[in-house]
């Protein structure tokens, strides 16, 4: 087995950003029909299924940190597609989608599976299943402590 190919070349978290930056730019281009971006979209979508949340349930959902959470919503709140208010306890803010949230995400959900299936020709749809097996296989093996490894 040649060595050149048989060992990691390059960075890995290199790699990730700029395929993730590729592919964030290609479902930008289809949701910028509707008015928004693929960040907003996916913060939505979560929103209007399984909302309201407690902004510390959606970024667990969606892997995101505060700030990135924190901008994204109220992005989200200025333009009226989402709604922050206090939970039955009266310490917790719940996140909740508006009627004008929930039909835009229906207008932007159009657009996104336009943008998935122009990727599924792109790639072929054998690859988009294998590439979902391993995303989903890393990411359940590095979505831990770093010191839950060491023992």
């Amino acid at each position: 087995m040649d060595t050149e190919t048989s060992r990691p070349q390059g960075c890995t978290n290199f790699k990730l950003h700029q395929l993730g930056r590729v592919v964030a730019r290609h479902y930008d281009e289809y949701l910028a029909a509707a008015g928004m971006r693929g960040t907003q979209y996916s913060l939505l979508s979560q929103i209007v299924v399984n909302g309201p949340l407690r902004a510390g349930e959606l970024a667990q959902r969606m892997h995101l940190d505060n700030s990135t959470l924190t901008r994204t919503l109220n992005t989200l709140e200025r333009q009226g597609w989402i709604t922050r208010h206090s939970g039955a306890d009266g310490r917790s803010r719940l996140i909740a989608a508006t009627a004008d949230g929930a039909a835009r995400r229906r207008e932007a959900q159009r657009c996104w599976k336009r943008a998935q299936q122009a990727l599924n020709a792109r790639l072929g749809e054998a690859e988009v299943v294998r590439l979902h097996a391993l995303l989903d296989r890393l990411t359940d093996a590095l979505d831990q402590p770093a010191d839950a490894e060491s023992g």
